[in-house]
């Protein structure tokens, strides 16, 4: 019988990265704030967290990223301007992305090490309680959110790692940390092992873990010693291989459909994707997908 799992309340945000990618659009902004549709990427991150029962909301930031603070925060004059010319539906927009006072945190990653770094800035706003990690460059659509179904998985095997995963093609799995996986029930996976961004030919499976994590806080104690691995860059994963044998670890296969965001291409996708299923523009934006030469 699978012991009780302590609650999981509180959610790293790690949103500190440069976007290179998107220059020269994340000059001056950050990328977690590029809209997909009109919504910031990071904001699908908050809302998918608040969905599965977060109620503390941990930002690692980084120089220039004090626009994600701002977007977090009440902006009175435009909110009494909506309410004066009677735009409800646009105030309302406004005040469901709001995280409850005193409910978001906001610490620095001063120099990029890579997200087992990143993680480890935010030790002591997280103390000695579960957390989840979310990846805002890894927008997962669908019901209920990856998240809520990895929260489910957590309190059906009793606590420990838990990580979203999916397969990917061989010669994508350099890019990942990949999954040597154990028995499976359903859409849960024993994780036996973990390798940061494998060869191909050394990959133990196709399975790669991607921007969700539930982590038990021991993995404070393994980050501390601050090893590099992959990239030369403290990684979470080799943080995590190390808790194996000790605790329950587990992969999820989410039902959610993945878009990476910090692609030029997914980014892309993900505003098509999203845009598809929304009522109000849907109509329009398929007439424009049937009339684009290729």
């Amino acid at each position: 019988m699978p012991r009780k799992a302590q609650k999981v309340r509180k959610a790293v945000l790690p949103v500190a990265g440069m976007g290179t990618r998107f220059l020269p659009a994340t000059k001056a902004v950050p990328k977690e704030m590029l809209p997909v549709v009109d919504k910031p990427v990071v904001q699908y991150a908050v809302e998918e967290a608040r969905e599965a029962g977060i109620e503390q909301f941990i930002f690692v930031t980084g120089r220039g990223k004090g626009i994600i603070e701002d977007h977090f925060d009440h902006a009175y004059e435009l909110e009494m301007l909506l309410s004066a010319r009677e735009k409800t539906a646009e105030l309302d927009s406004l005040l469901e992305g709001l995280p409850t006072t005193g409910a978001v945190s906001f610490t620095r990653q001063q120099k990029p090490l890579g997200l087992g770094h990143a993680v480890w800035c935010a030790r002591h706003l997280v103390g000695d309680e579960p957390f989840a990690v979310l990846l805002p460059d890894d927008l997962l659509i669908g019901e209920p959110g990856a998240l809520k179904q990895m929260m489910q998985a957590y309190n059906q095997v009793g606590g420990g790692a838990i990580v979203a995963a999916e397969e990917k093609p061989l010669e994508e799995v350099k890019r990942y940390g990949v999954i040597s996986p154990g028995a499976s029930r359903g859409t849960i996976v024993e994780v036996k092992g973990v390798v940061e961004k494998p060869k191909p030919a050394k990959a133990p499976s196709r399975l790669c873990i991607i921007g969700r994590y539930i982590l038990p806080p021991e993995v404070f104690a393994e980050l501390d010693r601050q090893e590099t691995g992959a990239g030369g860059e403290i990684q979470i994963t080799d943080a995590m291989a190390r808790l194996i044998g000790r605790m329950p670890f587990h992969a999820v296969k989410t039902s959610c459909a993945r878009y990476d965001c910090g692609d030029k291409v997914g980014f892309l996708h993900a505003n098509i994707a999203v845009g598809l299923g929304r009522p109000d523009i849907a109509p329009a934006l398929r007439a424009i997908l049937q009339n684009v030469k290729f």
